[in-house]
C-alpha cells in the first residue's frame, strides 16, 4: 500500500543575514530528508529546538516549497495542488491557543472560517461549526463566546474544531499541548486519540516531549539538524533505541521514580548551530561513541522491518562500540 503523505529527498535552505554589512550565510533547515505517513497512523516527530521540525511542518502543509526533492499527498505533488484543495485534505493545529485564535471573533466564527474560505454558505457554516464544537467536548453555548472567556484547554479544543471542520484526512499538530497545564494536557491527548478513532484521522505530531509522544504516537521519527537519524514504531524505539542521540533524549526524560534526581543527557549545554553544521555525521561533536569515520563520512540510513537508523555503529562499527 502506498503512503498517504510522502517526502523524498527533501531539502530546504534559507539565506540568513548577520548584520548590515556581513555576508549572508546558508542555513540548511531540512537536509535530504525522506519521510512517509500511512493512513490512520500517528507519526511522532521529535528533536531539540533547531532540529528542523517546524520547517518540515511548513513544507508538509505547503506553506514552504522545498529547494529540492518532492512531497506528495496520495500520489499528487503538494506544490502543484491549489491552496484550497490542499487545505481540504491537511490542516494544522498550532502550539499556542492563546495566540492562534482571533480575540475579536466569537468561537463559532473562528471554527467556521475554513468553511467560509471553501465557499460554504453562512447557515451551513454555523451548523457544522456548532456540531464540531460538540464533537470536541464543548457545549452549544460556547459557540457565541469569545476566546478570552475560555480556559487554555477550551481554546485548544476550539483550535482542534477549526482544523477538523473541513473533514481533512491529515492533521498536523505542532506542540499542541506544550502551552497547557499538565492536568489539561492528558485531556487533550485523549481527545485527539478519540477523534482519530471516530473520524479515521491521520496525525503528524510534533513535540520535544517524549513522554507525550510515547502516549499518542504509533511510529516515531527522531530529527537532528535537519535529518532524521532514527525511525521506528513506538514500542521498538522506546524499548530499544539505537541511535546515540535517541538514547540520550530518552535518558533525559523525567520519571516519577523517587531518588533519581534530574536526568543528565551527557550532551552538554551547547545547542547545535545549523549555520555551522559539522562534517560527516552531524551528531559526532556531541557523541561519546564517535570515531574518525563519523567526522568524515555521512552515515547512510540502514533499514530494517521496523524502521531505520543512520549511524556508523550499525554499518561496520566505529568509535568505542560496534553493532
Amino acid at each position: 500500500m502506498s503512503a498517504l503523505l510522502e517526502a523524498k529527498e527533501v531539502t530546504r535552505t534559507f539565506w540568513v543575514g548577520r548584520g548590515l554589512f556581513a555576508k549572508k550565510r546558508l542555513l540548511t533547515a531540512v537536509n535530504n530528508l525522506d519521510l512517509s505517513l500511512d493512513k490512520g497512523e500517528v507519526l511522532g516527530l521529535v528533536g531539540e529546538s533547531g532540529s528542523g521540525k517546524s520547517t518540515l511542518a511548513k513544507l508538509l502543509l505547503g506553506l514552504l516549497a522545498p529547494n529540492s526533492g518532492s512531497i506528495t499527498l496520495a500520489g499528487s505533488d503538494v506544490g502543484a495542488m491549489g491552496r484550497l484543495a490542499l487545505a481540504r485534505r491537511i490542516q494544522p493545529v498550532f502550539q499556542d491557543p492563546y495566540s492562534s485564535l482571533n480575540p475579536r471573533k466569537p468561537v463559532a466564527s473562528i471554527v467556521a472560517l475554513p468553511l467560509a474560505v471553501q465557499g460554504v454558505g453562512a447557515a451551513e457554516r454555523r451548523k457544522r461549526a456548532v456540531a464540531m464544537l460538540e464533537k470536541v467536548g464543548l457545549a452549544k453555548r460556547h459557540a457565541d463566546v469569545y476566546p478570552n472567556e475560555l480556559s487554555g484547554g477550551q481554546r485548544q479544543r476550539v483550535a482542534i474544531a477549526r482544523a477538523l471542520v473541513v473533514e481533512p484526512e491529515i492533521v498536523l499538530l505542532d506542540e499542541p499541548t506544550s502551552a497547557l497545564d499538565v492536568s489539561v494536557q492528558s485531556q487533550i491527548l485523549n481527545l485527539l486519540l478519540d477523534l482519530r478513532r471516530d473520524l479515521g484521522l491521520t496525525y503528524v505530531f510534533i513535540s520535544h516531549n517524549l513522554a507525550v509522544v510515547e502516549h499518542i504516537a504509533t511510529r516515531v521519527a527522531v530529527m537532528y539538524l535537519g535529518r532524521i537519524v532514527e525511525m521506528a514504531d513506538r514500542e521498538t524505539l522506546f524499548r530499544a533505541p539505537r541511535h546515540p542521540y535517541t538514547r540520550a533524549l530518552l535518558e533525559s526524560v523525567l520519571t516519577p521514580e523517587p531518588g533519581l534526581g534530574v536526568p543528565e543527557t551527557g550532551l552538554g549545554l551547547a545547542i547545535p548551530n545549523p549555520l555551522n553544521s559539522p562534517s560527516g555525521c552531524v551528531f559526532h561533536p556531541r557523541c561519546e561513541e564517535a570515531g574518525p569515520r563519523c567526522k568524515a563520512e555521512v552515515p547512510r540510513s540502514l533499514r530494517s522491518p521496523d524502521g531505520f537508523v543512520a549511524c556508523h555503529l550499525y554499518d561496520g562499527g566505529v568509535g568505542r562500540a560496534a553493532a
